[in-house]
């Protein structure tokens, strides 16, 4: 008998690992303990195969389940349009910080639609849900910090008003490497933004602990900061 998915995590399960994992994630408690490179060599199987029934039928209690179902997709070989459909499917199951930025990383085919997901999450970027924002955040992190869209991101970065600490981390994180990208334009928006002072001085913190930097331009960062 074929052993289904929830067993094949369960064979890789590692309790080390697990408490590791668990650590790393909190008020997550469904962990099974399988690293990721394993849950990758899985989803590059699945993908091959009829993914589309797995994706349909896929549980969703733990969390590898769910990181499993992510790294399909990314894998999934398909038109944009259709991807498409399955990403705004999945959203809503992200929970936690490692699945989002898991499965954004995954979504390599945004390099070659680039317009049409950025029309797509859009309305992500304006959600209620911190991690729906965060979602669309890491995307911009991972695919748009270039030239051609980098005035646009600043621009939704000074949108974004949400309190949850997911969001903040994820556009203090996106700001730092539109600093090591593009300092120059970088530069300006850390001037002249509308940034709430946690997110903006966070984006300062991870800009100066970049080996990227030199100590010169970390000294003017630093100088930067928002008091109070």
């Amino acid at each position: 008998m074929e052993r289904t998915i929830r067993e094949q995590l369960q064979e890789r399960a590692e309790g080390a690992y697990r408490q590791f994992a668990a650590a790393l994630i909190p008020k997550i408690d469904n962990i099974i303990g399988v690293r990721l490179p394993e849950l990758r060599r899985m989803a590059k199987q699945i993908a091959r195969g009829d993914w589309r029934t797995y994706l349909e039928e896929a549980e969703a209690d733990y969390f590898e389940e769910v990181m499993l179902q992510g790294m399909v997709i990314g894998y999934a070989k398909a038109d944009a349009d259709e991807l498409l459909q399955y990403i705004a499917a999945f959203v809503p199951k992200i929970n936690n910080w490692s699945v989002c930025d898991s499965f954004c990383s995954g979504l390599k085919f945004t390099k070659t639609d680039k317009q049409k997901v950025w029309s797509f999450i859009q309305p992500y970027l304006n959600a209620t849900d911190e991690y729906a924002i965060r979602f669309g955040v890491v995307m911009l992190l991972n695919y748009y910090i270039e030239e051609e869209y980098i005035d646009a991101v600043f621009e939704r970065f000074n949108q974004i008003k949400h309190e949850g600490y997911y969001v903040k981390m994820a556009v203090a994180w996106a700001i730092s490497i539109c600093f090591v990208k593009l300092p120059s334009p970088t530069r300006a928006y850390l001037t002249h933004n509308v940034l709430d002072d946690v997110t903006y001085n966070k984006a300062l913190q991870k800009i100066t602990e970049s080996n990227r930097v030199d100590q010169r331009t970390k000294t003017w960062i630093r100088s930067l900061k928002r008091k109070g």
